[in-house]
Formats: structure tokens, C-alpha cells, sequence
């Protein structure tokens, strides 16, 4: 299962009104992409559901996750950060067991190389 903090809800709701995207329609896509110097980063879009996704519900939003990324997400919870260094969606995520300094990349236990999912 996947989650939003209430601001994480808030500002992602926000932007999808003011796109004039309907929130009954779409939501917010969680991915992994393989890459930085951990092995993964995090992929957040805003998207229609696809047959396979397997969709979560958090403060009225759905949340889309596709099959593969899911091992690697579940359990998270996703918050909005606002801080002088920048503002950006930021996942706390139980599965990581290393992450690098900027905390754009990270890795989760039994993936010692980067592998694309």
C-alpha cells in the first residue's frame, strides 16, 4: 500500500485542478526508473490508471503503481516538501536500505547493481 501526508494530498490535488485534470480520472503514477549512484530513482506523474496498475486510494486521490514497481514501493508514504533547498514531492520509503547524499537515488535490500525496471 502507498500513501499521502495530508499536504502530499493537498498540493497534488491542487496541481491537477489547476491543469483542469478531473482527480476521479487520473492520479498520481509511482515508478522506479533504474539509475543515479544508488540504483534507482523515483518516477512521480501525473496519469490516467493503465489495466495493470495496481491503484491505491489516499485523501480522495488514487495513487497508480505499475506491477514491477511495486516490490520496491510498498509502504511508502509520499509528503510535499517546501524547504529553502526546493519544493518537490519527497517518498519515505521503508524498502530503502541505502540512499546517496542528494537523496535522489536509492537502493532497497537484494539489489547490490542497477537494474531498469
Amino acid at each position: 500500500m502507498i500513501t499521502l501526508t495530508d499536504k502530499g494530498a493537498a498540493k497534488a490535488r491542487e496541481y491537477l485542478e489547476s491543469q483542469g485534470i478531473d482527480t476521479a480520472a487520473a492520479g498520481l503514477r509511482v515508478g522506479v526508473r533504474g539509475g543515479g549512484c544508488s540504483g534507482f530513482q523515483y518516477h512521480l506523474a501525473f496519469d490516467e490508471p493503465h489495466e495493470d496498475d495496481r491503484v491505491f486510494e489516499s485523501h480522495g486521490l488514487r495513487l497508480l503503481v505499475e506491477p514491477e514497481a511495486f516490490e520496491y514501493v510498498d509502504g511508502s508514504q509520499i509528503d510535499y516538501i517546501d524547504a529553502l533547498t526546493g519544493a518537490g514531492f519527497k517518498v519515505e520509503n521503508p524498502n530503502v536500505v541505502a540512499a546517496c547524499g542528494c537523496g535522489s537515488s536509492f537502493r532497497v535490500a537484494g539489489q547490490e547493481s542497477c537494474s531498469p525496471v
